[in-house]
């Protein structure tokens, strides 16, 4: 078998949920078992409402983090179980960059279901219900995208903010409901789409800001260590400079926009050729494809993608073949909107 290819280890945000994710791993992975297990210890019912819903309490922000770092957490235990190579970086979209940083040896998989936990609900928290929006837009490019936020903001309608730039062509806004509404019509307007999101609040914007200060007092005394490769933020597209920086990027991550599209081309530029998925879903790698012509992608999130991404990563070690996922979305299908 030839040498396997240096890949990014990639994990998704909210939207990539489904019920029974990770029951598969767990029935076939003492690894995954295990790792599950222990995020159930901290969360009680949590594996419950992974494997037997329903949809909408696995849903729910609060639960919904936690069970999607679980997940993560389990397939690339699973991953290295079964002899997988350790990546050559790590990255996450959002609510996933907790889950690179516990791939990466960086935070403690106890304290990272604890702590996601709780950034759930202090998100949901910060706005009251109906006041907050979020819209993705399609078709047109960032700076447009970015005329338009101003120009309603300039306006007086209300806070419109970038929350994702997700791929080329995909842009998700985030703020109050008026003024996303607004900055909806503009891209109408101006030749786009817009498709509303069913998030509840209006995640990576400024009227977070309550959610950010919570969760950096919670950060305050969290021992991040280095990871062992390295970890690419959202909020700059870099990698983490060093491990006391973590809770920082972190806790800026809730305010500020996913720069993902960023994130993948630098991905790219400094070498792994290849990105694979652990978790739940083809949500990333459909962006990855987007974003890069020709990008090799895999998932891995049960035991079939398991063992078909083991066999690709060993036998083409130039980057294996392209996946093509689904697109992302909370009903899956919707245009690609991973959000918190």
């Amino acid at each position: 078998m030839s040498a396997a290819p240096r890949f990014v280890a990639m994990f998704p945000g909210q939207g990539s949920h489904a019920v029974g994710m990770g029951r598969a791993l767990y029935d076939a992975s003492p690894a995954a078992r295990a790792t599950l297990d222990a995020a159930d210890a901290v969360l009680p019912g949590l594996l419950e409402r992974m494997f037997d819903g329903p949809l909408e309490a696995l849903t729910a922000t609060e639960t919904q983090q936690p069970a999607l770092l679980a997940a993560g957490a389990a397939a690339w235990a699973a991953w290295r179980e079964a002899g997988g190579p350790d990546a050559a970086a790590f990255a996450g979209h959002s609510l996933g960059e907790w889950t690179a940083h516990v791939a990466a040896g960086t935070l403690p998989l106890e304290a990272g279901v604890r702590l996601v936990a709780r950034r759930g609900r202090f998100m949901q928290e910060a706005v009251p219900a109906g006041e907050g929006r979020m819209a993705a837009i399609l078709k047109l490019d960032d700076d447009a995208v970015d005329a338009i936020c101003d120009a309603v903001r300039a306006a007086g309608e209300g806070v419109v903010e970038v929350a994702n730039r997700n791929a080329p062509g995909q842009v998700v806004v985030s703020g109050d409901a008026g003024a996303v509404d607004a900055a909806a019509r503009s891209a109408k307007a101006s030749g786009g789409r817009a498709v509303p999101l069913q998030v509840s609040a209006p995640f990576h914007c400024s009227r977070m800001a309550p959610a950010a200060d919570r969760l950096a007092a919670e950060l305050a005394d969290v021992p991040f260590a280095a990871p062992r490769a390295p970890l690419w933020c959202n909020v700059d597209a870099a990698p983490l400079p060093d491990a006391s920086a973590a809770a920082d990027r972190l806790t800026r991550q809730v305010t500020a926009p996913v720069r993902w599209t960023e994130e993948v081309r630098a991905l790219a530029d400094a070498g792994p050729p290849t990105f694979v998925e652990f978790g739940g879903g083809r949500v990333l790698s459909t962006l990855v494809g987007r974003t890069l012509e020709g990008a090799a992608t895999h998932v891995v999130h049960d035991p079939e993608t398991l063992a078909a991404t083991l066999a690709a990563l060993g036998d083409t070690p130039e980057g294996g073949t392209r996946d093509g996922g689904a697109q992302e979305g909370g009903a899956r299908g919707a245009p690609g909107e991973d959000r918190s």
